[in-house]
């Protein structure tokens, strides 16, 4: 026989799997007719289960003082179906959270507030969708095709046209749309995939993909396949100054280019949140710096606007790369000749020094070394800082928690209280960087911080933003602050 108590949990339960499971087609059709992200204190709802949607409220606990059930953030959801919008980023839970608790509602119906506070996307005009094609189709070449096959839709701003690969043998095609369709660490591809070997096409969820095999960008005409306009991504590491990557713009059908590494010479460095608002219209090559550089330049701008900062050093605990060695073999870097899952190896990092690109008043105050370790994917930035100013454990991480909820950088900057967080659990984190408190360290003016980070899926998720910024599209992240 079944406690009073258990019964009553298990009908909360129940209610809270029937809310979740009647948001999940609403929020589903605002993505994709209209380009509307919904999220709950920062935690994505798109292709959420509704155990993630019952765990993103959830969490709303942990950062105020009451809760925010299901029940009453579906009908702002259900007024949001309801209003005229485009492509924008719109907390739920943070809307919900002000108009219950906070005073926000101060005599307006929920359609009302909504209209308030979603007023700046009326300001904002609707941009034209760009077309975007792959150069290569690696580890973070298919993790961005991810991340846009999810945007495909009428309101896309994004739209990926193609791919590019080197010349293969027969069963090639077969071969990459697989490597799309399952992933060891990321997992399954969420839909379906499909190759049409005759058109040299990959259909995944409504994107029609073109595979191109070339072997330089001089071979390309992309007008021949219907794409004008393009912003090519290139992915292989093979070019990384103006002249290598300039080669792109010479096909027919480009009119960009972005870099996913550390660009040389002139071009720009760019990680979103911090030094987005440098990329003009008339920039053709932009590059969007390392993962570790997008892990670690938000947080220590977030603390060098606060508490300013001296100097320090960043040792990157860092996974393995497929620049490395399964087994012992010659490899013309020191020390990367060996097994990559089977030692920790000690090698060098440009991501100190690069932070200074995107924050020039951190120009020569950084050092960085860093260790690969035997883990596919996560890494982790140790910041050891000395301020300008002392502080305490606990300011600095409330500081840092304010701004991972209300601040410019709050897309970028995640922040964990949790005492059994390991890497496998940052597995398909969307930030830049997750600040583990718990691990934090502060003696008056020295400051030690633990900063992880999936330096795949995260970093993808920055040079999709950064996509966005070169195709002239203003994701609008509200309620603002």
């Amino acid at each position: 026989m079944t406690s009073q108590h258990e019964e009553i949990y298990q009908k909360s339960w129940q209610e809270r799997q029937d809310f979740a499971e009647r948001m999940q087609p609403i929020i589903g059709q605002l993505y994709r007719n209209f380009g509307v992200e919904v999220s709950v204190y920062g935690r994505p709802l798109v292709n959420a289960s509704a155990i993630d949607i019952i765990k993103a409220h959830k969490s709303v606990g942990i950062h105020e003082e009451s809760k925010l059930r299901l029940r009453e953030s579906l009908p702002f959801l259900e007024a949001l179906s309801k209003m005229d919008l485009h492509s924008a980023n719109i907390d739920i839970g943070k809307l919900a959270y002000r108009y219950l608790f906070l005073g926000g509602a101060n005599g307006l119906t929920v359609e009302q507030y909504l209209e308030k506070e979603l007023a700046p996307l009326k300001e904002q005009g609707i941009s034209q969708p760009r077309d975007v094609v792959l150069y290569g189709f690696g580890r973070i070449g298919r993790i961005l095709a991810r991340l846009l096959i999810d945007r495909t839709g009428p309101m896309a701003n994004l739209r990926l046209r193609a791919i590019v690969i080197r010349p293969g043998k027969k069963g090639d095609l077969e071969k990459r749309a697989s490597l799309l369709r399952r992933d060891s660490i990321h997992g399954a591809f969420n839909g379906s995939i499909s190759v049409d070997e005759e058109q040299g096409v990959i259909r995944a969820n409504g994107a029609y993909i073109k595979v191109i095999y070339a072997k330089s960008p001089a071979e390309i005409d992309y007008t021949e396949f219907g794409i004008e306009n393009a912003l090519v991504v290139d992915n292989t590491g093979i070019w990384t100054d103006e002249a290598g990557l300039g080669q792109h713009l010479e096909s027919k059908g480009v009119s960009k280019v972005l870099l996913t590494a550390p660009a040389k010479g002139d071009i720009k460095n760019v990680v979103y949140g911090v030094n987005h608002n440098m990329i003009a219209d008339d920039d053709t090559i932009i590059s969007a710096a390392s993962c570790t550089t997008n892990a670690i330049t938000p947080t220590l701008k977030a603390l060098n606007d606060e508490f300013g900062i001296k100097n320090g050093h960043v040792e990157t605990v860092h996974s393995y790369t497929n620049d490395q060695n399964l087994i012992d073999n010659y490899h013309s870097k020191e020390r990367r000749g060996r097994s990559a899952p089977l030692n920790m190896v000690i090698t060098s990092t440009g991501a100190a020094k690069a932070v200074s690109k995107a924050l020039p008043e951190l120009h020569g105050k950084l050092t960085g070394n860093a260790i690969r370790v035997p883990t596919p994917n996560v890494s982790m930035a140790i910041m050891n800082l000395n301020l300008e100013k002392e502080t305490t454990r606990e300011q600095l991480n409330d500081y840092l928690r304010g701004v991972s909820l209300d601040s410019p950088l709050r897309e970028q900057i995640d922040f964990t209280a949790s005492t059994e967080i390991v890497s496998s659990d940052l597995v398909g984190s969307r930030f830049a960087g997750v600040v583990d408190s718990q691990a934090t360290i502060v003696d008056g003016d020295r400051a030690v911080l633990y900063v992880w980070y999936d330096n795949e899926f995260g970093y993808s998720c920055q040079v999709i933003k950064v996509m966005n910024k070169m195709s002239g599209v203003n994701v609008l992240n509200l309620p603002r602050k």
